[in-house]
């Protein structure tokens, strides 16, 4: 019999581990058997574990992040400014419209038209329902076509009026964030871009420009250029950087510059060839590094150029699509191409860059003697002052800048060229802006080289971010040496001075007049029809009033006058007689509507008999209505 203990069998089948081999209480191993962590005596002291958030939290975290992002932050901003500035243009918005009640009111109506023939008929929406029977007439001025789904809600002249004005807060709003995207994509600091915005959207320029709104609408020119070198990792600051390509921003790029085109051809031809310009550049560079440079990672990329060649034809076969009516226009009109002579009387001499319009706050009656003296001899839109703040910032920026020397060159060479062009014939006796007269495609069909001003707008306003910036630069250095490091408040707040000057020289006192309102006899027309009296002013209104129903009708106002709307204005000054009761039949005229209080009326418009006679000689039947004479040609 042995003295050693005899073996735990029981123990042994239950567990593979040697009894031997188990712990006692006499030695913890800090893992008990049932294998649960030991129990934390003060584990009660401890915070309870959060919960991860749900989907709701993670919603409002990540809308919350982007509430608060840069560019949330500017577009709200740009908003803000946007109604301030153009204040009370969102005041009286069914009633009233900025600057006169002139072209803004006949571009309502192309906002209106463009929204109506889109929904019910697209192919036909360049045979509008004025200038009857002429075609493409809706082609006879630049469209305001990209608007198009604004025109798509609502209805009436009310609508037409509302939509107008919105539309026209947002074009500041747009051109103040695309000139801010721009500057900051090219590596300004946030004060810098602020004054870029503030120049390209509210030099006191814009308010000579304030009752077209194509001119107005230039936001998508520096929007698209900013998404174009964001897309292709370019700024001016860091150079090309092609880790930082992204091909679906040159793409967006693109369609907004198709957008832009889509707006008219006054300032979007152009834009087309500046685009032009930078594609063969971009071109030449591309194949030059495939060719010649085995550096890696080549320019663009296949994905980048794929998204290059796609956004460039959308955006040519939006300029084609666009082009061909125009095209038809001047083949049926021949005369309604711009002579040089006709370009003479709005081209501004080397003065006009520092007189501001009548409707600056700040300059407007100190300029007066010199708006009389651009006006003397030739028509308005001359007055094409960019800023005073923002000429010293932009010679500031060419002295210190955070741009390199040779940009500031390039961006000088910028500012003198365009601005070279916006004298038109006043520049060197009209040489150099003839050149292009005769042998760009199109550009002959430009009235107002003024408004060429735009691009020396934006290359000021760069200039002038890049001195700004440079200053934000050395605050920044200052402020390393403090604790913490980040600039005083009181200097971060003094950066953005320069915006606030250029915002003060950009104050508008501009007239919002109430717009008449649709005479009710215009509810009684089937059309076509003729309204009376015609004129180029009293047509405009006469086109918004037709927005309820939009009747075919003869009158209508334009960029330039249809020889057949001419003679039979002329005609209509007997009215009724054997000779204009004829013409109308034969254009399918069959109804002629004298109005008791026209917008506007010249002595000769509309005769005396007009108003008593009552037509039964020619086969006519008058009919009385309370605020106009409606005479019915076939009855």
């Amino acid at each position: 019999m042995s003295d050693q203990p005899a073996e735990d069998t029981t123990a042994s089948k239950a567990s593979d581990t040697p009894v031997a081999d188990k712990p006692t209480d006499d030695e913890p191993t800090g893992k008990p058997a049932d294998d649960k962590p030991p129990a934390d005596p003060f584990g009660k002291f401890a915070p309870e574990a959060a919960n991860p958030p749900g989907r709701l939290r993670r919603m409002a975290g990540g809308f919350g992040r982007a509430l608060g992002h840069e560019w949330t932050l500017a577009a709200l901003f740009s908003l803000v400014i946007a109604a301030a500035m153009t204040w009370p243009a969102l005041k009286y918005p069914l009633y009233t419209i900025p600057k006169d009640i002139w072209d803004p009111t006949l571009q309502a109506w192309q906002m209106a038209w463009s929204g109506h023939a889109i929904s019910t008929n697209p192919l036909g929406i360049w045979d509008s329902n004025t200038f009857y029977p002429e075609s493409y007439s809706y082609a006879f001025s630049d469209t305001l076509l990209g608007y198009f789904p604004a025109g798509l809600i609502g209805t009436g002249p009310a609508a037409a009026l509302l939509r107008y004005n919105i539309v026209f807060v947002l074009a500041f709003a747009l051109a103040f964030f695309g000139a801010y995207a721009l500057a900051r994509q090219l590596g300004a600091r946030v004060p810098g871009a602020a004054v870029a915005g503030a120049a390209f959207a509210y030099a006191p320029w814009r308010w000579e420009q304030a009752g077209h709104l194509h001119v107005l609408s230039s936001g998508g020119i520096a929007l698209c250029l900013a998404m174009l070198a964001r897309g292709h990792g370019y700024s001016l600051r860091h150079g090309y950087r092609p880790e930082l390509r992204r091909p679906g921003w040159a793409l967006a790029g693109w369609l907004v510059a198709a957008w832009q085109i889509s707006l008219g051809f006054g300032i979007g031809l152009p834009f087309a060839y500046v685009l032009a310009g930078i594609a063969v550049v971009g071109v030449i560079a591309y194949v030059s590094a495939r060719l010649f440079f085995w550096s890696e990672p080549k320019p663009f990329g296949w994905k980048l150029a794929g998204a290059d060649a796609l956004g460039g034809l959308v955006f040519a076969a939006v300029g084609v699509l666009m082009a061909v009516p125009y095209f038809r226009v001047l083949e049926l009109h021949p005369y309604a191409e711009r002579s040089i002579g006709e370009v003479s009387l709005y081209s501004p001499p080397f003065i006009g860059f520092f007189t501001a319009p009548d409707t600056d706050v700040v300059w407007g009656d100190a300029h007066k003697v010199a708006r009389d003296t651009l006006f003397t001899n030739g028509s308005g839109e001359k007055t094409l002052l960019i800023g005073f703040a923002l000429y010293g910032l932009a010679a500031a920026g060419l002295i210190y800048s955070t741009w390199r020397w040779w940009q500031r060159i390039l961006l000088l060479l910028g500012v003198l060229v365009s601005g070279a062009l916006a004298m038109g014939t006043e520049f060197f006796g009209g040489k150099v802006y003839e050149i292009l007269y005769d042998h760009l495609p199109g550009w002959n069909a430009i009235r107002t080289p003024g408004r060429l001003i735009i691009w020396t707008t934006l290359f000021v306003g760069l200039l002038a971010a890049g001195a700004v910036s440079a200053f934000g630069d050395r605050a920044r250095d200052l402020a390393r040496e403090r604790v913490p490091a980040r600039p005083h408040l009181v200097l971060a707040l003094a950066m953005f001075l320069p915006a606030l000057l250029v915002l003060g020289e950009g104050l508008q006192k501009m007239d919002f007049p109430t717009v008449p309102l649709r005479p009710a006899a215009m509810s009684e027309l089937s059309g076509p029809v003729m309204v009376l009296p015609s004129n180029q002013l009293n047509d405009e209104n006469v086109m918004l009033w037709s927005t309820d129903g939009f009747v075919s009708m003869v009158n209508g106002g334009s960029g330039f006058t249809p020889q057949s709307q001419s003679q039979l204005r002329e005609l209509m000054k007997n009215f009724p007689d054997q000779a204009s009761v004829e013409a109308l039949r034969a254009i399918g005229v069959k109804e002629v509507l004298i109005l008791k209080n026209p917008s506007y009326e010249q002595p000769d418009d509309v005769s005396d008999q007009a108003r008593t006679a009552t037509g039964e000689e020619f086969g006519l039947k008058r009919e009385e209505l309370e605020d106009g004479i409606l005479f019915h040609l076939n009855p």
